[in-house]
């Protein structure tokens, strides 16, 4: 009976952990979504007043300049800038994660009913998403001296194909790396990445500093394909959506170090392509 017991309650938390990870990629999703949303119903007026009569760029003295003209970043606007990062990583990187958080919650119940309990779930959780934090903090900045270079369009994508085929050039070679394949197995095997740090830590620092740890190294494998956003566009559902599936499979799909360096391949010849164009 306790035997049964015991089973019933790590199911439950199994569940209730998998039920909250969804929902927060769900939300996560859902404010992208509707993001994009604002943004394509924000380009529409522009569309329309090129199309009025009378409403001819070209005829206006300095416009061209002008749009062409980095301009500075409020506050605000650096904090909406981030708030976009964070909650697209947490989108694209929780369920990814998913094994690992189970894993923990599975061996902390187990502790608890030897009387040795663990830091809670989500103290190891928020350890892995601030991993993610710290990457959208560099990503804010990458994206505003981007801005500043007029490498970005007003959608947050690529206005050169020349640094396009340069980033998906460096992003498919990556795929083959040596420090991509170090990361990548950490992330794909969480027993072995338990037994590399000594095992779980029950005091909540240790926790935290665990999670950020793993985290640390999903964003050793993944950042380059993240830098990818800049190519499709930031605010491109389908281009995220893409993105976090190939990380998703190159995670917990058998054979997914192969698959990783198949899209490696395919991404160094979309690179050549794209700067041949440019160049030829």
């Amino acid at each position: 009976m306790p035997g049964a017991t015991f089973d019933a309650l790590l199911r439950r938390d199994r569940i209730i952990i998998l039920a909250s990870l969804a929902a927060m990629t769900l939300l996560a999703w859902a404010y992208l979504l509707s993001l994009g949303d604002m943004m394509a119903a924000g380009e529409k007026p522009m569309e329309a007043m090129d199309g009025m009569p009378g409403r001819d760029m070209s005829g206006m003295p300095g416009m061209a300049e002008a749009m062409l003209t980095p301009r500075a970043w409020r506050l605000g606007e650096v904090f909406l800038v981030f708030a976009m990062w964070s909650v697209m990583m947490v989108g694209m990187m929780l369920p990814s994660a998913a094994p690992m958080i189970l894993l923990y919650a599975r061996v902390g119940r187990h502790a608890a009913s030897q009387g040795t309990p663990l830091a809670a779930t989500g103290v190891f959780g928020s350890g892995y998403v601030a991993a993610w934090f710290l990457f959208s903090l560099v990503a804010t900045l990458g994206q505003w001296l981007l801005e500043h270079a007029l490498l970005l369009t007003p959608m947050m994508e690529s206005a050169s194909g020349l640094f396009s085929g340069m980033l998906l050039l460096f992003a498919g070679f990556y795929q083959w790396t040596p420090l991509k394949h170090a990361c990548l197995s950490k992330c794909r095997a969480p027993v072995a990445f338990i037994q590399s740090e000594g095992g779980f830590r029950r005091e909540p620092w240790g926790a935290f500093k665990m999670g950020l740890r793993h985290g640390l190294y999903c964003v050793g494998c993944c950042w380059p394909l993240m830098a990818l956003l800049f190519v499709g566009g930031v605010m491109n559902i389908l281009w995220i959506a893409g993105l976090a599936i190939l990380v998703l499979a190159e995670k917990v799909m058998p054979g997914g170090q192969r698959l990783g360096q198949a899209a490696g391949a395919v991404l160094v010849a979309a690179g050549l392509w794209l700067i041949g164009r440019g160049l030829f």
